[in-house]
């Protein structure tokens, strides 16, 4: 059983411009990551809003209701110390990736996987130059290591933060494609979302709602929205 979550132990919550970038503190005391690095942002919108996050906290301090906070922090403690790690987690994905295991019936639903995939893998062609080969069933398909190496390199070309966001977008769609297509902001958050969801959806309309689904599917959306929020945050500085 989780502990309860701790009482809130601050009055006031500010921003400050520190040496290496946008601190918040509480009560005056600048505020340290989960693993007590130094909390340094790198623009002054971000700190605000997550300093908005802390300050909105009631009676009890909830991080999962801080989703910037959490990003920022993996960004920091995680993405700092083990970048190349996560890097070829993240790219990682696309060797099985959702939009390239396409079902192969009902047609219903292989129209739907081609409506809401189909795109996503001409922008990343158009963009990146990169191609992606798709199958259908079971049956695997090996991606060239040439294009292994070219998504490495996308990938690489984002800095700490924006790695965080981007490894979020791909956990919670399971897909790389659907990441780097919401962190170039060609999708929102709600259109990722769907076609994260495309299967799961389709089952849903033939055989109903199950309330386990449905919260799931709404901490997809959620986690999304962070994501791109956090992207957004670090454009405005």
């Amino acid at each position: 059983m989780q502990g309860a979550a701790p009482r809130r132990f601050y009055k006031s919550v500010d921003t400050e411009k520190g040496a290496a970038g946008w601190c918040v503190a509480l009560d005056g005391k600048v505020l340290r990551s989960p693993a007590k690095n130094a909390f340094e942002l790198p623009g002054r919108a971000l700190a605000q809003a997550i300093a908005a996050e802390w300050d909105a906290q009631a009676d009890q301090v909830k991080p999962a209701s801080m989703p910037l906070m959490q990003l920022a922090s993996t960004a920091i403690d995680r993405v700092a110390n083990e970048r190349a790690k996560i890097i070829a987690e993240l790219v990682g994905y696309a060797a099985t990736d959702l939009v390239c295991y396409r079902a192969d019936e009902p047609d219903a639903l292989v129209e739907k996987e081609a409506q809401a995939w189909d795109p996503l893998l001409d922008w990343l062609r158009r963009r990146y130059d990169v191609t992606l080969l798709t199958t259908s069933g079971i049956v695997h398909v090996a991606q060239p290591p040439a294009t292994m190496e070219a998504l490495t390199k996308v990938v690489e070309g984002h800095q700490d933060f924006a790695v965080a966001a981007l490894a979020t977008a791909v956990h919670a769609s399971g897909s790389l494609v659907i990441g780097l297509a919401l962190a170039e902001g060609e999708i929102t958050p709600e259109q990722a979302a769907h076609a994260a969801q495309i299967d799961e959806l389709h089952q849903a309309e033939r055989w109903g709602e199950d309330s386990d689904a449905v919260e799931r599917r709404l901490g997809q959306l959620a986690d999304l929205v962070a994501a791109r929020r956090l992207l957004d945050l670090l454009s405005q500085d």
